[in-house]
């Protein structure tokens, strides 16, 4: 007996405390001779099937196939919903008429798909995070300063820590999140984005500063042996060349930015 839309929600209520990923399919509409009813609903895990049913058989294998389609996708793509409207006889393979319209509802692990890290909680950081809070996004901030750690707004999705050992943090973070390198200067930032770029591939790494600094940084990567095409994958200054110096224009400018980046990733990887 298939299982009840209301405890496949409460399977996914479950899902989600536990931070553990997963998709929600629900049966739009099915016209023609279809194996399950419209509104019916099918969680599916990285390991398949969890709970509920929209029809067993090729319809189900193919939905629990895209589902985990999505959950592997890369970075921000992996929270992007998905609409299909699938022929049973073209798309699916069986030999009965009929289509189904299917929604792909997917549930990141933690509850975001997308992670920016801020290393830096100075006066860019304090003026950026509020900025960003409202995005669908997990939000790390570290610093070695405990006071200015202290200045950030708490909120469900921003995790903010005090940590002597910048670099070491970056070990912490998912494979495809956003870096931003915003310390106290280039002293501390190199470190960072050292590692960053010789231990990691993060699809984004950002530093603020101005194209001075940035010559600097590059200089100073290649002199410690990095190679050349690794030294210029990082993007300083950061942010989009709008505004003034002011704090508030600056976040706004990387804002812009982080979510340009978010969409031409989404759009390559379609």
């Amino acid at each position: 007996m298939a299982d009840s839309p209301t405890s496949v929600y409460e399977h996914l209520v479950a899902l989600q405390r536990a931070g553990t990923a997963c998709v929600l399919v629900t049966l739009v509409e099915s016209l023609g001779s279809v194996p399950q009813d419209t509104g019916a609903k099918l969680l599916v895990g990285v390991g398949g099937r969890l709970a509920g049913t929209v029809g067993g058989g090729r319809v189900e294998a193919l939905a629990i196939a895209t589902a985990q389609e999505i959950l592997a996708a890369p970075g921000p793509e992996r929270g992007r919903p998905r609409f299909v409207n699938w022929s049973l006889k073209g798309d699916v393979g069986m030999t009965c008429g009929g289509s189904v319209k299917l929604y792909f509802e997917p549930y990141p692990a933690g509850g975001y798909a997308w992670t920016i890290a801020v290393f830096g909680a100075g006066h860019i950081a304090q003026a950026l995070l509020p900025v960003l809070l409202p995005l669908p996004a997990a939000l790390r901030c570290f610093d070695p300063r405990p006071d200015w750690v202290h200045r950030l707004p708490a909120a469900p999705n921003l995790r903010a820590t005090a940590t002597d050992d910048l670099p070491a943090a970056l070990g912490d973070l998912p494979a495809d999140a956003f870096v931003l390198c915003m310390t106290q200067g280039h002293k501390t930032d190199r470190p960072i984005l050292q590692r960053a770029l010789t231990a990691h591939a993060f699809p984004f790494l950002g530093v603020i500063g101005s194209d001075a600094k940035a010559a600097v940084l590059r200089r100073e990567l290649a002199a410690e042996g990095l190679a050349p095409e690794l030294a210029a994958r990082f993007h300083c200054p950061v942010g989009l060349p709008f505004g003034t110096n002011h704090p508030h224009e600056i976040a706004l400018s990387i804002a812009a930015q982080l979510l340009a980046e978010r969409d031409r990733l989404r759009a390559a990887g379609a």
